[in-house]
């Protein structure tokens, strides 16, 4: 058995990569198996991961939740009860581990929403990728040169811990920074001693995410269309100027979520007059039924919110796409990406070797 270590930013396409390659070693026929040492739990509500529900489906996985994913961290999980039970964690993990790759060719595991979250634990990707014998195989989003410096100095921890890295690829990249991608970023990586094994472009199918999605973040009320909440969230525009100003904005921003106050129903339903995909009315103040009525008629969810509306912006941040296991769409477009721009057979070598 061989283990292979995706890590990356959330919202970078590491679980796109790692599903998409599990896919086509499946179908070489190889027995794949999954494991995410450290979930990422978003909202109020307890439950499984979302990659560890896409991945134990799509692999017909025997395994629990709980096994697939042991552990489970939010942005304020250091609390008493997690720092006095930390000594538990390591054992819970290659117990889980074990279970997982008995019986498998390769089991692919999922890196935390960051490379360095549980570092004070000794839970990071680098410490886990090494307790678990694992090869790492980093995914870079670089949406700027900042971000290139940053996964750069991701690829040299993973060096300086004697980590072998299998290659990287760059995946979710835009169409602005395409050309970039290839031209600049990509033999700067090479310079470096990294193999790149490919670059895969930003599909809006399976990276924007949807208004199911600001839902789980920002867990407000439904006034309205709620069987229309698969739709893509392509932009964010927040609407706290005045209608003249806002109305260039609002018709450029396809398939946008517009947040705004309660109380300003012209400025919702001026948008609703673009294309709309979501209205996010902050502040906990219930719009005027006109909003409503029109909303509904033209299937746009409403999500009331009862923080103001920078605290709703900021919670934002947190929101990734998830492929959801029964859309076969984003399932099959993750398997052409593979397919035409990543030179999978590379890292099949390495696992028939």
């Amino acid at each position: 058995m061989k283990a292979i270590f995706f890590s990356g930013k959330a919202g970078g396409g590491k679980t796109a990569t790692a599903l998409g390659l599990g896919l086509k070693f499946k179908e070489k026929g190889l027995k794949v198996s999954y494991f995410k040492p450290i979930g990422f739990q978003r909202g109020l509500v307890k439950k499984d991961d979302d990659d560890v529900m896409l991945m134990r489906e799509v692999f017909s996985l025997p395994f629990s939740g709980k096994t697939l994913s042991p552990v489970n961290v939010n942005d304020h999980y250091l609390t008493p009860r997690f720092i006095q039970k930390a000594q538990e964690l390591h054992p819970r993990i290659e117990k889980a581990f074990k279970q997982c790759s008995e019986g498998y060719d390769v089991v692919l595991i999922d890196g935390s929403i960051e490379p360095h979250v549980g570092h004070n634990q000794n839970l990071c990707d680098y410490n886990l990728a090494a307790m678990l014998n694992a090869v790492a195989l980093p995914v870079i989003k670089a949406d700027d040169d900042f971000d290139l410096d940053q996964n750069l100095l991701y690829l040299d921890l993973w060096k300086s811990k004697g980590i072998p890295v299998l290659g990287c690829v760059f995946n979710n990249i835009a169409t602005t920074q395409w050309n970039k991608s290839n031209s600049v970023y990509k033999p700067l990586v090479e310079g470096k001693g990294y193999e790149v094994l490919g670059v895969i472009p930003k599909k809006v199918e399976i990276s924007a995410p949807t208004v199911a999605e600001f839902y789980d973040v920002l867990n407000g009320d439904v006034l309205s269309a709620p069987e229309n909440m698969n739709r893509i969230v392509e932009e964010v525009v927040v609407g706290t100027m005045t209608i003249e100003s806002a109305l260039g904005y609002l018709r450029r921003a396809p398939n946008k979520a517009l947040i705004t106050g309660g109380d300003r129903s012209d400025m919702a339903l001026t948008a609703l007059e673009t294309s709309t995909s979501v209205i996010i009315l902050t502040g906990g103040l219930y719009p005027d039924l006109q909003v409503l009525s029109q909303a509904e008629e033209k299937g746009v969810p409403v999500i009331l919110v009862h923080e103001d509306t920078y605290s709703t912006i900021e919670h934002l941040q947190s929101i990734y796409r998830s492929i959801h296991p029964d859309n076969k769409e984003a399932i099959n477009i993750v398997k052409q990406n593979i397919d035409q721009y990543l030179q999978w057979e590379k890292v099949l070598d390495y696992l028939n070797k």
